[in-house]
């Protein structure tokens, strides 16, 4: 290969662009972004730059020797050239990294989403004391929106269709835990309230009432950014259709240069879980560049990591490791409604685990208790079976909780 070519600018095309640097490749690099804006992190606009402790979130890659091509968008593919806004870009190998696009709501009226660092610059400059702000979706966007909204001192109300915040992610015992944090924070939690549309000054609800607002903020999920590769032979289904290796595949009739994936818009065979993951998650676009540049190459790597999320909210740190099945049991560590001590800042924390059927410990969720997390995904990595009941006791620390087999 002489010339790749990277769409998308954001931490998994740019990390794609170090990596490939870092693994030997001499040629022509070029980086195609749709934003106006070099790679920037992405988790620090719902925390940092929307609370204004934080400006500029620009990632310190060193792109030199690659050529940085912003304000470009991608229009469709075909074997060897990427067609754009401005004009084809021809590769002999490509790295699709467009990420994900929020999903938005029926309506006419305003609503904002929280996905690039203008997106949190507009919302920040209008976040002010006694604003009406509405969010639609308790999921992690929301939650960290409604954070820093209360925080200003804003008069927030937040709706969810389902009957606990993080529902999906969590479960409802699990998510329902948080349904306390809403109050404490002086926001206006609404569960099991849908939304039929979002009018000038208004949302309209399920059951048709309407509901004032200043400004409507949509956190209720995004879907792969890969509307653009329609007609272009790659195989997408829900994502791009990527093996362990990262590696897409043509569909029949189709044939073109080799093709990697990475970050949100990949949809990954696992061979830990044995299915294929599409992962909304910065651990992911911070690791499968790695893999993926082995991979375009012509090396031997394989993508299948242990997943991993944190979130700020509420003041306090909720991270989420692993994958939990079907058939899993739930076992508590700490106390979920413990209140603080009165010489304490906060309440303690506490963690829930899920474990498999044979003993293993396939996922945790924490919450203040960071250590916790990081014990767990070593555990869960190497399909450790632990004692449930030596789980449950605050006084082990996990990393001294070897494993049974």
């Amino acid at each position: 290969m002489d010339r790749i070519v990277i769409v998308g600018a954001g931490l998994a095309g740019g990390r794609a662009a170090v990596e490939l640097r870092a693994q030997g490749f001499a040629g022509s690099i070029v980086l195609l972004g749709a934003e106006e804006h070099p790679p920037y992190d992405r988790p620090p606009l719902s925390k940092g730059v929307l609370s204004g402790r934080v400006e500029d979130t620009t990632l310190p890659f060193d792109l030199g020797g690659v050529e940085v091509q912003l304000g470009r968008r991608a229009t469709g593919l075909r074997p060897g050239a990427v067609e754009t806004d401005a004009g084809p870009v021809a590769y002999d190998g490509l790295v699709l990294a467009t990420g994900a696009a929020p999903v938005t709501l029926p309506g006419d009226g305003p609503q904002r989403v929280l996905r690039t660092i203008d997106d949190a610059r507009a919302l920040r400059d209008v976040l002010k004391p006694g604003v009406r702000l509405v969010v639609v979706g308790a999921g992690w966007i929301g939650a960290e929106v409604a954070t820093i909204a209360a925080k200003i001192g804003a008069e927030v109300t937040v709706i969810e269709a389902a009957a606990s915040p993080l529902q999906v992610a969590l479960g409802g015992e699990v998510g329902g835990q948080t349904i306390a944090w809403y109050a404490e924070a002086g926001v206006d939690l609404r569960l099991g309230v849908s939304v039929r549309e979002i009018g000038p000054q208004a949302l309209v609800l399920g059951d048709g009432e309407v509901l004032p607002a200043d400004h409507v903020v949509v956190g209720v999920g995004v879907r792969p950014d890969t509307g653009w590769l329609a007609g272009s032979g790659l195989v997408v289904d829900r994502g791009v259709v990527v093996d362990e290796h990262l590696t897409a595949s043509w569909d029949a009739g189709s044939d073109g240069p080799p093709v990697v994936v990475v970050g949100d818009c990949a949809a990954w065979w696992s061979r830990r879980y044995d299915r294929r993951l599409r992962v909304e998650h910065w651990d992911c676009a911070q690791g499968s560049p790695a893999v993926a540049a082995t991979t375009l190459l012509g090396g031997e790597a394989v993508y299948d990591p242990v997943p991993y999320f944190w979130s700020e909210q509420f003041g306090r740190m909720v991270q989420v490791v692993g994958l939990a099945g079907a058939g899993d049991t739930r076992v508590w560590r700490g106390d979920p409604g413990a209140v603080a001590a009165p010489e304490a800042k906060r309440a303690p924390g506490w963690s829930v685990g899920w474990f498999a059927p044979d003993g293993r410990l396939s996922a945790i969720a924490t919450v203040n208790r960071p250590m916790d997390a990081v014990a767990a995904r070593r555990l869960i990595a190497a399909d450790a079976v632990v004692d449930a009941e030596r789980f449950t006791d605050l006084a082990i620390a996990l990393k001294d909780l070897a494993p049974t087999a």
